[in-house]
């Protein structure tokens, strides 16, 4: 399995603002107003998958006293990470669609005011999120991960 690349996020995130702009621009009058909180529970999955991070990383690096990993355990923490990570950045992109429709309508549409700060709640909760799976993956490496790709450290 190969680690999330930056490019395949980004990509991700570039491709749906646009789409979701479009989406946005068709059918923003007809909406109901966006909640605040709306994207928050991405911020949660974010601090969850940060927690777990930190106890995966300890276990993992083989630290005294630190109980061993389950392969699986491992595994299915990649792949939640993974998962994360790329989910986050297709929301991320769906909420500075938003919000690139929104900025030029703040001043002549009072609704759009409120909907800019459900989607900056919103686009900051899916970045935090993608940083949390993106931490996670990190945190999930074996230390022999690190040694085949720098083979000059224990030489």
């Amino acid at each position: 399995m190969k680690f999330t690349r930056a490019r395949d996020l980004g990509t991700a995130v570039i491709i749906a603002g646009l789409l979701f702009n479009l989406v946005v621009q068709a059918g923003y009058g007809t909406w109901p107003p966006l909640p605040l909180l709306a994207g928050s529970p991405l911020f949660v999955l974010a601090v969850v998958e940060v927690v777990l991070a930190f106890s995966l990383r300890s276990r993992i690096g083989r630290r005294p006293g630190a109980p061993p990993v389950e392969p699986l355990v491992a595994a299915r923490a990649v792949a939640l990470a993974k998962a994360t990570s790329l989910t986050s950045a297709i929301v991320l992109g769906a909420w500075l669609g938003v919000v690139g429709y929104l900025i030029p309508l703040i001043g002549d549409i009072s609704a759009a005011g409120a909907d800019m700060a459900a989607a900056v709640v919103g686009a900051v909760s899916a970045a935090a999120a993608i940083a949390a799976g993106l931490w996670l993956e990190h945190c999930c490496r074996t230390p022999e991960d690190d040694d085949e790709k720098h083979p000059d450290r224990h030489a």
